[in-house]
């Protein structure tokens, strides 16, 4: 790459979780950008991986993508106010972070919080007659192994006296049986599944141990989750040890059993926005997520945009909230907890530090 003189620079970042959306993180980094290096071409492509943010990638990508809205029991059973979009061909894209999401909790509640949302929102672009559905499940509160999102579809999971166990990963301790046999069949081109992790369900790197801590487990319970996890897999089959299937809290499990594939969240997305070419025609490509860690390479965007720059011989920036991994793979980097002189500032003004963070990057491109 020559910086001699203006650069075509493409921006393709995630959602910093919780603090900004991925446009939002786009937009940041072009200005602080364009305030170094005022000459150079920047192109805004905001980014996802089947996680917060899904939607909001689909509809800007697809022309003709229209939301729809739907109102669903929360993660914690407090009605929200979510959506899914339908694309042009047919297709209904869901999200599960708009539907049970960790932000929509009150308060995290490991044992409590469940998908019954997620499938209800699922049940209403059946009902609306779509062709296929693309299921974007990060960002989830619950531990249930897709329990409630299966409910919402006609499962039921009983316990011993043939009564429903109660929602949440709670009722899976007393589960004895799944009954599979009113289940709502998939759409004519069935379901993809865009799973930002490709952990299994059980054992150390599962749903429990891996992801159980985020949403509010303490030490002793995720040995709790993780038997519930265990019960629920010697009653309803399936293979827990398929990568994804401890995506969202086993969600990615329960999905499955319902007849859903397994796919890449970020490549889905990068498909939709036809980002292989616009890498292809860029001199640099920025991306970046909140934080960067030993997880970012299990499917998360930063991953999936280094690979696809590499493949066109483009190097690649990362701008992260925090970086907890190496970043040697990129050919810059820098964390706003860095350039902000802590986490808290990182945190209470992203936006101000993200331009402050691409400035730098910037420059450094400089001849």
């Amino acid at each position: 790459m020559s910086t001699a003189g203006p650069l075509r620079v493409l921006v393709a970042p995630d959602s910093f979780k919780g603090t900004a959306t991925a446009a939002e993180v786009a937009a940041a980094v072009r200005d602080g950008w364009l305030a170094a290096r005022p000459a150079d071409r920047v192109a805004l492509a905001p980014m996802a991986d089947g996680g917060e943010g899904t939607l909001d990638a689909f509809t800007s990508a697809v022309p003709g993508a229209r939301r729809v809205p739907v109102e669903v029991d929360g993660p914690d059973g407090r009605r929200v106010r979510a959506g899914w979009v339908l694309l042009p061909d047919g297709t209904g894209v869901v999200e599960l972070a708009a539907c049970s999401g960790l932000p929509l909790m009150g308060r995290p509640a490991p044992f409590a919080a469940h998908t019954l949302g997620l499938g209800q929102a699922v049940a209403a672009a059946l009902d609306a007659g779509v062709d296929r559905l693309l299921l974007g499940i990060g960002g989830s509160a619950s531990t249930d192994g897709g329990t409630g999102l299966l409910t919402a579809l006609g499962a039921r999971f009983l316990d011993a006296a043939g009564r429903p166990v109660p929602l949440g990963a709670a009722g899976l301790t007393a589960l004895d049986r799944v009954d599979l046999a009113a289940l709502r069949p998939l759409p004519p081109g069935g379901a993809t599944v865009l799973s930002d992790v490709d952990a299994p369900l059980l054992g150390p790197r599962g749903a429990a141990a891996v992801f159980g801590p985020q949403k509010g487990a303490g030490p002793d319970d995720v040995p709790a989750l993780e038997a519930g996890l265990r019960r629920l897999a010697a009653r309803a089959g399936g293979d827990p040890g398929e990568p994804g299937a401890g995506a969202a809290g086993g969600t990615g499990y329960g999905l499955r059993l319902w007849g859903a594939t397994l796919s890449p969240g970020a490549a889905a997305v990068a498909a939709a926005l036809d980002l292989p070419r616009s890498v292809a025609g860029a001199d640099v490509v920025v991306t970046g997520e909140g934080r960067y860690d030993d997880q970012t390479a299990g499917g998360k965007v930063p991953a999936h945009v280094l690979a696809l720059a590499r493949a066109a011989g483009v190097p690649v920036l990362l701008v992260a909230g925090s970086v907890a991994a190496p970043t040697t793979p990129f050919a810059d980097a820098v964390a706003l907890a860095d350039v902000a002189g802590g986490a808290g500032p990182a945190l209470a003004d992203p936006v101000r530090w993200l331009r402050v963070a691409a400035g730098d990057l910037a420059r450094r491109r400089a001849p």
